[in-house]
Order: structure tokens, then sequence, then C-alpha cells
């Protein structure tokens, strides 16, 4: 079975972010033979005065196929304790992915542009039955874990920060589409305009490569590169990237 496992605010000014935080529990899963990971999406949440947050108020959710659903849960939330951020304030979301509703997903979506409470994140939590638990300091963090899984569930929001063994950090220099697709699972790669590229379309992805999940499909988009011999599409700036999937 398919699980996702939401976190955040595990961080501290100081430390490195929630992303690195999952990627590193996400390596400790399978190397604890407790699942395989999937993939690692990062969400973007509303950034406003009143709520309190670490540098960018993202989340994470990690994506796992696991036979050992409650020893998965259980390493999760120890993983946290121990490796949370001194004065973090981390939450941690847990539930079998076809058992998210819709009102999961409605959530997630009003994380992204309101001020939620942290009463009404275990209110809809206990309402279905799914796991959230605040884990360190003033707990706040449960409002981003279960947006989260709610964000990957409805599949139209984030970026990736792990695909397929986390490959993408090993990916870059010129490659063709059909190779992205073998390699990270990509689906397509299209211009900003929506267009397709050919699988057999060379693009230069330079040294950073962040598929964003968009209409239930691991997109990047790219741009027509003019003059250049050696490949036919570069991929679009970090920059775009960021602003379609914030």
């Amino acid at each position: 079975m398919k699980y996702l496992i939401g976190i955040d605010d595990t961080d501290n000014k100081d430390s490195r972010g929630t992303g690195f935080r999952a990627r590193h529990m996400a390596s400790m899963i399978e190397e604890n033979s407790l699942g395989k990971v999937l993939g690692i999406t990062r969400h973007q949440l509303f950034v406003h005065p009143s709520i309190a947050y670490t540098s960018q108020n993202s989340s994470a959710c990690i994506e796992v196929e696991s036979n050992q659903a409650e020893n998965l849960r259980l390493f999760c939330r120890q993983f946290l304790l121990d490796d949370s951020a001194p004065g973090s304030d981390a939450g941690m979301s847990f539930c079998e992915e076809e058992r998210i509703p819709d009102e999961i997903m409605e959530w997630g979506n009003k994380a992204k542009c309101e001020v939620l409470q942290m009463e009404d994140a275990f209110s809809l939590s206990s309402k279905y039955n799914i796991y959230l638990e605040g884990l360190t300091g003033e707990k706040i963090g449960v409002i981003g874990a279960l947006a989260a899984i709610g964000l990957r569930k409805g599949e139209n929001d984030g970026r990736f920060i792990w695909l397929q063994g986390n490959q993408l950090r090993a990916v870059n220099g010129i490659q063709t589409l059909q190779e992205l697709k073998e390699k990270i699972g990509l689906t397509a790669a299209l211009t900003q305009n929506g267009v397709s590229v050919a699988d057999g379309a060379r693009i230069q992805l330079h040294d950073w490569v962040r598929p964003v999940l968009q209409n239930k499909q691991i997109l990047i988009y790219v741009d027509k590169a003019e003059n250049y011999e050696n490949y036919d599409w570069k991929m679009a700036s970090k920059e775009y990237h960021q602003s379609i999937s914030n």
C-alpha cells in the first residue's frame, strides 16, 4: 500500500530545512527496509505576519510504498523526535493514500492562502481517523503536516525533491526526454505555453532539476534553445519552476 507522510516545522534558523530532513528520513526508511520511497514533494504554504515559520513556510510530503504501516509510522515519529532541530515545532501526519478525503485536500489548499488554527487541524484529522501529532516545541507544525498530505493527494501542487531513488541531484547536463522518463519517472516536458516536446528532444538541464506536480503529472518546463548544435531545448529557469509551484 501507499502511505503519505507529512512533516513541517522541523528546523530552526540555524539548521538545515524540512526538505533536507525529509530526504534524510526517506533514506533511513529505505535503509531500514521499511518501504520504498516513491517521491518527496515540497509544498509552499501561506506567508503571513501572524504565522510563525522559520524561513519560507514550506512543508514536505513523503510517499512510501510499504507493507509495514505501523512500523513505518513509529519509525518516522521517532526519527523526528530525535532529529528535529532544537526549538522546532515539528508536526507529523500519516495516512494511507487512498483514505485521504476531499476535506483534507481542501485543508491543504486553504493552507496556501489562509491563516489556519492548530485546533482545527486536530479536529479534522480526528474526524477521518488520520494520525496527526505535534512532536516538539509548540507543535504548530501539525497545520502544515496535514496540509502536505492533502496537497500531495490532490496531485496539483508542489515540486519534487526526491524521485526514483533520489536520483534528481545526479541528473544534469544534456538528456533526452525519454531518458528523463526512464531515470526519474518524468511524465512530460512542456514549453511555457503548454506544448509538449518529443521524447527524443535533447534538453540542457544545467544543474537544477526539480519537476513540478501539476494535473497528476510530473513535469519540467523548457525554453527553445537557439543556435546550439548539442541540444534542442533548455530547462526553464529555477525561478520559473519555483513561481509555478508556490
